[in-house]
């Protein structure tokens, strides 16, 4: 995005150490939580199928006077960082695609906004509905 409002890159790549990226998702009441089996459209939202499920556990807000009967009370931060590596810096000065930047992250050990979301899901702290919702541009 830098790029695209005229940065240049060799400014990028000598005063980048990192970037980070943030969606505040809605943290399931912790009064009203219960266990739900989810449909397979909402695993499919997620990239899943019924046999990646496992023996895990999901959950979501029934709704309470708590929580003014949403079943969401407070927020959870879902965030990735992409720290500047040398060859993610040569990579920009080459100009080269968004996909690649972000393969060339991940291949480090990057984990993105939806990566981040699922273990919130499977910590407990917030709904499939809600990391499809707040993670839907990485599609």
């Amino acid at each position: 995005r830098l790029l695209d409002l005229g940065v240049e890159s060799f400014l990028l790549t000598a005063t980048l150490e990192a970037i980070v990226a943030q969606r505040l998702a809605r943290r399931i009441c912790t009064n009203c939580k219960e266990e739900f089996i989810p449909s397979e459209e909402q695993l499919m939202e997620l990239a899943m199928r019924p046999q990646d499920v496992g023996g895990r556990t999901f959950f979501r807000g029934r709704g309470c006077e708590r929580c003014n009967k949403s079943g969401y009370k407070g927020r959870l931060a879902l965030f990735e960082i992409m720290v500047m590596t040398d060859p993610l810096r040569e990579l920009i000065m080459s100009q080269a695609s968004t996909s690649v930047l972000g393969h060339e992250c991940r291949r480090h050990g990057m984990r993105t906004l939806r990566e981040c979301g699922l273990l919130s899901i499977y910590d407990g702290q917030t709904t499939i509905d809600e990391v499809v919702r707040e993670t839907l541009s990485e599609e």
